[in-house]
């Protein structure tokens, strides 16, 4: 069985992004283990000289490096992903490199009716950073508006449309996660290049 990270891309109390996850974790049990992790007490990203990183940062960082893939669920906050999310993946690319080939999936839920579009547009394109270099599935979108009324009893989605996509692209999810592991004759020069880019030195 798959195991796998569900970061909750937000440091909000109450998130039905993290609502979104603890479904996902739930509904699809017997396909892959789900284990939720929150970057809310992540420390502001300093850039420390000695590059000493955080105990939290480490520990989620080895959490990631050992699961077979990521899904990330992310608000939208003017367009882009939530500044804790910035945060955290700017300590996820600084000294140590966790999502170098890992596969992650995106999913995201808002209050309004676009459902974080443009956020998982944003979280792409940090994702491709240098530093990150993600494996990111495409063409796929799941994106979950009006999510304050998309919930119903014990935290089960409503709308049986919106599952069975969600059901269809966790499926996608896990042959992508299948197929980029075995493409992994670059990983250590991949990690290198990520260890040695500098923006400085460009």
């Amino acid at each position: 069985m798959k195991k796998f990270i569900g970061l909750v891309g937000t440091n909000s109390n109450k998130s039905t992004n993290r609502m979104l996850l603890q479904f996902m974790q739930n509904h699809f049990s017997s396909k892959a283990e789900i284990e939720i992790v929150e970057i809310r007490d992540i420390p502001v990203f300093n850039k420390p000289e000695d590059k000493q990183i955080p105990e939290i940062v480490q520990v989620i960082a080895d959490k990631i490096d050992t699961a077979d893939g990521v899904i990330i669920s992310t608000p939208e906050y003017d367009h882009a992903v939530p500044a804790s999310l910035m945060n955290a993946l700017s300590w996820f690319s600084y000294g140590i490199f966790p999502f170098v080939d890992k596969p992650v999936m995106i999913t995201g839920a808002s209050y309004g009716t676009l459902g974080s579009s443009r956020a998982q547009l944003h979280l792409r394109q940090i994702l491709d950073a240098p530093e990150l270099k993600a494996r990111i599935m495409p063409s796929s979108e799941f994106l979950l508006s009006h999510s304050l009324q998309a919930f119903g009893e014990e935290n089960q989605l409503n709308n049986q449309d919106q599952v069975q996509k969600l059901e269809g692209l966790f499926e996608d999810f896990l042959a992508f996660v299948t197929i980029t592991n075995q493409l992994n004759h670059a990983h250590a020069q991949n990690k290198k290049e990520a260890e040695n880019f500098s923006w400085e030195t460009i």
